[in-house]
């Protein structure tokens, strides 16, 4: 029997927001502020959830963006699973995956088939927090290369450029945060963006997959609720490291992911506004 996680928020849609019925957590990053005034463009870059399950209406919507290049930031395993991204006419789709197919496999097959016991012993007394905070820390000191090809491209010619992952929360949203840290959009902003991804309609459709009577108990939601949330302090942890193992956030830029003063430079034209 396959369970689905109700939406915990409120929070609707802005009217204005496109709609799109099979693919999740879909938005245009433009309009964001930068630290010398300047804003993101609207139209080049945008992020979502997968787009495995995109109807029909969400593809025909998707081609009207003219969209250059689809960043997928998914593993192996996790297309097995969702299945790979419908093909949009003249896209370019580029795969480049932020964690180990092999990572975490026996964890995530507990979250979404185990029993209360399990998940008790792995993600209660706030462990499950614990291992975003983890895994957010080890994306950004272990995939610079990734985060490098991903800036280049954009400085080169992949725009207009569509990022996403499962959820479109964690490597997505990671992956917007350092191109948006790149061109120079406040802190503020880019948390806000971030954090955008928890609003209910939004939310990863998340399904549990039990015969149980508690498989979507309170509790079960309680337990597994922060590996589907996007928390300030999961961002945080991975700005905390970039601090840490580079010592500020221009060394982590130029030195860590090669951002020369001409690629920025070419990066900031393509993205922002004059």
């Amino acid at each position: 029997m396959t369970q689905q996680i109700p939406h915990a928020s409120p929070n609707t849609p802005d009217e204005t927001e496109p709609r799109l019925s099979g693919v999740r957590n879909f938005r245009d990053v433009g309009g964001l502020p930068t630290i010398d005034g300047r804003r993101v463009r609207s139209g080049v870059l945008f992020r979502s959830g997968h787009l495995a399950h995109a109807t029909e209406e969400d593809a025909a919507f998707l081609a009207t963006l003219g969209l250059h290049t689809i960043f997928d930031f998914r593993n192996a395993a996790d297309i097995r699973v969702e299945g790979p991204d419908i093909a949009l006419p003249g896209v370019r789709n580029v795969n480049i995956p932020l964690t180990d197919p092999a990572e975490g496999a026996e964890f995530w097959s507990m979250v979404f088939h185990g029993d209360i016991e399990q998940l008790r012993a792995e993600l209660s007394d706030g462990q499950a927090a614990g291992r975003m905070i983890a895994s957010y820390r080890t994306m950004v000191t272990t995939r610079t290369a990734e985060h490098a090809r991903v800036l280049a491209a954009l400085a080169d010619d992949s725009v207009p450029a569509l990022m996403h992952c499962a959820a479109g929360k964690d490597r997505a949203g990671l992956s917007i945060a350092i191109t948006l840290l790149a061109v120079g959009v406040t802190p503020e902003a880019i948390e806000a963006d971030y954090l955008a991804s928890a609003a209910a309609h939004r939310r990863y459709k998340v399904r549990r997959h039990s015969d149980s009577a508690e498989a979507m108990s309170p509790e079960v939601l309680e337990l597994i609720g922060p590996l589907f949330d996007a928390r300030a302090s999961y961002l945080a942890a991975a700005f905390e490291a970039i601090e840490t193992t580079w010592g500020d956030t221009e060394r982590y830029l130029t030195e860590g992911l090669g951002l020369t003063p001409a690629l920025r430079g070419r990066l900031r034209e393509r993205l922002l506004t004059d």
